[in-house]
């Protein structure tokens, strides 16, 4: 279901919006509003998927409104004015109807919303699933290996293949990848890139002595590229 709102300084125009939302089975009316202020009240309190946003209203209008939405929902513009299509379209807008609409018009519009809301929560779906993933395999001398990412302390990357140095364990785990590859697979509030030829382990971290992060023995440099990022983390949890 694509929860959405109508909002409408006309109270006809906003009856019709709201009878089109109800007869369209994959829309949920979560709320229909004359102004756009009480909307913004009522989204900082709930979640929407879709708004129906006429444009001329006093006060502030359906521009003006979609330019400080922070997290902005999907919009349709409806609207007797074909004038501000450009400015719409502009604005990221899912579509533009133009007053009087028939709901032919309006389910098109509706559907063009709904496959992209449906991407979009597809997407976001498979990076909830790769973030609660908490470990990779990684292939190590004609064996798979399953490496837990809390074991891991730093890896570092060679030409054709990576170092993964595992907390317990002497020797490092060797792999034929890239860094870039591997990057792309850890969650990335746990490991930062902190030099072309290293990652580390963000919770493992227990020194760090002019711009290098120690373990043991081995001083890991910060890099000028990746140093920004890495000051932004220590500054975060500095006392």
């Amino acid at each position: 279901m694509i929860r959405t709102i109508a909002i409408d300084d006309e109270p006809l125009a906003l009856q019709l919006v709201i009878s089109y939302i109800e007869k369209t089975p994959s829309l949920e009316l979560a709320g229909a509003f004359d102004n756009p202020i009480d909307a913004m009240e009522f989204m900082d309190q709930n979640e929407v998927d879709l708004i129906f946003l006429d444009i001329e209203m006093p006060d502030l209008n359906g521009l003006e409104f979609t330019r400080i939405l922070t997290n902005k929902p999907k919009i349709i513009f409806t609207t007797a004015y074909e004038k501000y299509a450009l400015q719409g379209f502009k604005l990221d807008a899912i579509d533009y109807l133009l007053k009087p609409f028939s709901y032919e018009e309006f389910y098109k519009a509706t559907e063009k919303a709904k496959k992209q809301i449906a991407y979009e929560r597809a997407d976001k779906k498979d990076d909830e699933v790769d973030s609660n993933h908490e470990f990779l395999f990684l292939k190590s001398e004609y064996k798979i290996r399953r490496i837990n990412f809390n074991e891991i302390i730093y890896i570092e990357g060679l030409k054709d293949y990576v170092k993964v140095f595992l907390k317990d364990e002497p020797k490092p785990i060797m792999s034929l990848s890239s860094l870039k590859a591997l990057e792309a697979k850890l969650p990335g509030e746990k490991f930062m890139r902190v030099h072309r030829s290293f990652i580390v382990n963000l919770e493992k971290i227990d020194t760090i002595e002019r711009s290098r992060i120690v373990f043991g023995k081995v001083y890991i440099p910060v890099s000028e590229q990746y140093k920004e990022n890495f000051n932004n983390f220590v500054r975060d949890n500095f006392l």
